[in-house]
């Protein structure tokens, strides 16, 4: 076969289609990273004029003196670490289960995806009424047990719990679904080899399933992390546009919201979604990182 080099019309054709794209990026994604960087520094700042009357640190050293906004990264260092290992481990073994499954396999699997792509608005108000305190379905449940009723939404030593067990639920369905396609793309042969060997089910498991679903296991976990980091919606819902009691569930993008919508302190809030930046930044880097030791591509 003939191997055809580009020319430049075949070149400028192919941007002509990409130009639409590549616009709507450069507008919507491009522009508003750079604009946030530079609206960082604006410490004097008309957001509806767009006129700057002054610049410096102040605003990041504003964000770096308020308890306000070292609650909220320590707020959602908890939300990360309480939600990515169990959201990454649930999603592992029910993957499992259903890849095991013929019967009715697309009804759970259907059963499973729902919530992710259901409305955040929708799901919350069914949490609301799952963690109500006098009539919940979970201090229904637990009432078996003889634990005495909690206050959910409204004890601050149980607010942060709340929410993570919410979000798991929620965000089940993506991570099972990526965890499927992975072991369906496992060959077989590989497990019949080691079962040959003499290998048991967990042996296999762990010497064979793991270690060719770790690229897909590196893939959750990363994308399990960075949503995590930008957790907003579910807590406006489910706490009525509050941080939730004694601000036990302000994370950063909650106190950018405040910063932005509630004081209009547009400098501040922009200091503090680049601080999200670098922090997701340095997090993800770890585990691309990590993952050149421990992530094997068959």
């Amino acid at each position: 076969m003939i191997k055809q080099h580009p020319t430049i019309k075949s070149t400028l054709i192919a941007f002509a289609y990409l130009a639409p794209m590549l616009i709507i990026t450069l507008v919507f994604n491009i522009y508003p990273i750079f604009k946030s960087f530079a609206m960082s520094f604006y410490t004097k700042y008309d957001f509806f004029t767009d006129k700057v009357s002054a610049l410096g640190w102040a605003n990041y050293k504003f964000i770096f003196s308020d308890p306000d906004f070292y609650l909220s990264v320590r707020n959602t260092l908890i939300f990360v670490l309480g939600v990515v290992p169990f959201s990454v481990l649930l999603s592992l073994i029910i993957a499992l289960l259903l890849h095991r499954v013929r019967f009715l396999a697309g009804l759970f699997k259907t059963a499973y995806f729902l919530p992710f792509v259901t409305s955040t608005v929708a799901i919350s108000l069914v949490w609301q009424w799952i963690y109500n305190d006098q009539y919940g379905l979970l201090n229904a449940f637990l009432s078996h047990f003889g634990v005495h009723p909690i206050d959910w939404l409204n004890d601050p030593h149980w607010a942060m719990p709340a929410l993570i067990i919410m979000t798991i639920w929620k965000g089940l369905g993506f991570n099972i679904i990526l965890f499927l396609v992975g072991l369906s793309n496992i060959d077989k042969r590989y497990d019949q080899v080691a079962q040959i060997d003499g290998a048991n089910a967990w042996q296999r498991f762990i010497h064979v399933t793991l270690p060719l679903l770790s690229p897909m296991t590196f893939l959750v976990s990363v994308t399990s992390v960075i949503s995590g980091f930008k957790v907003f919606d579910e807590i406006f819902v489910l706490f009525g546009g509050s941080p939730g009691p004694g601000k036990s569930t302000l994370t950063i993008v909650f106190y950018l919201y405040q910063k932005f919508y509630s004081e209009w302190k547009y400098g501040i809030a922009a200091a503090s979604g680049v601080v999200l930046f670098l922090l997701i930044l340095v997090v993800t880097i770890i585990q691309f990182w990590y993952s050149r030791k421990h992530v094997h591509y068959a």
